[in-house]
């Protein structure tokens, strides 16, 4: 279907706009949108959102590119939204969405990884050949427009095969993303297993232990007990760690605050080591 652009912004109200259903950016209500809402606030949107008419509706528009600014303009009060309408297919709409907002100065492991999915799954449903030569096909034109190879546009896809608590530690940067796309390979509940081990122990899977589990979960060999004793193995570059319950410290160190309690604990030992510094030398006189 050809697009059909409207020559100027429509002003809509913001009830009759819905976010893209099963779209793959997050909106965060941070220190960004509270960026945006006051510049909509002092300047109004500047540039105005992009929609499609929602099928079976006769005022009801999804949007395409403007997810962000559509929450910032309802936090700042406005009862209607300029937008630009495109009479295009959901199909059409979901491209033009990754494409708008794949290269955007943040965006995170799990949004990209979603994006590609969305749009090859867009790019399949219009593709005229058989399904293995239409997504080899669909993977090289996302490939040629996100920058990225083919070979990575695959990896990426993979993670969305990842539970959703893991994807999150990806987008904290807990968990490498060569490491998510090994994990992506094990079934939701090894993944879940993993998690559970993971916050118990309070460590992530090195690149080498994912890959293990990876191997074994393929072999039909992986288990929670397997899993747990891959992941509590000593790494090479591992160096001993003393952990001490936030609690006990502060029953001590009241007063102390949380990013003080390093340096809190590192001087009381020092003191302590003098004070038995002292004791043995009087012990020797």
């Amino acid at each position: 279907m050809a697009n059909k652009k409207l020559k100027a912004p429509v002003n809509i109200p913001a009830e009759k706009i819905h976010p893209f259903e099963g779209h793959p950016y997050k909106v965060l209500d941070n220190d960004e949108m509270n960026n945006l809402i006051e510049s909509i606030q002092q300047k109004g949107v500047i540039s105005p959102i992009v929609v499609r008419p929602l099928e079976n509706t006769e005022d009801e528009y999804e949007i395409i590119s403007g997810h962000r600014r559509l929450r910032a303009s309802v936090k700042a009060g406005l009862e209607t939204v300029p937008a630009l309408i495109y009479a295009v297919s959901r199909d059409e709409a979901a491209i033009m969405l990754v494409d708008s907002n794949l290269h955007r100065e943040h965006i995170l492991p799990s949004e990209k990884a979603f994006s590609y999915k969305l749009k090859l799954e867009a790019l399949n449903h219009q593709g005229q050949t058989s399904r293995q030569v239409g997504e080899k096909w669909s993977v090289t034109q996302i490939s040629e427009s996100a920058n990225e190879s083919e070979r990575q546009i695959h990896r990426y896809i993979r993670l969305t095969n990842l539970i959703p608590e893991l994807l999150e530690m990806m987008d904290e940067g807990k968990i490498a993303f060569s490491v998510g796309v090994e994990l992506s390979f094990l079934d939701d509940q090894m993944q879940y297993d993993l998690l559970r081990i993971i916050e118990e122990q309070e460590c992530t899977p090195s690149y080498s232990q994912a890959w293990h589990m990876h191997k074994d979960f393929t072999a039909g060999v992986l288990t929670a007990e397997s899993i747990e004793n891959t992941l509590t193995a000593e790494k090479p570059n591992q160096k001993p760690m003393c952990k001490v319950p936030i609690e006990k410290l502060q029953k001590v160190a009241p007063k102390v605050n949380d990013k003080d309690f390093e340096d809190f604990v590192l001087k009381a030992c020092e003191h302590y080591y003098r004070y038995l510094q002292r004791q043995r030398n009087r012990d020797a006189r």
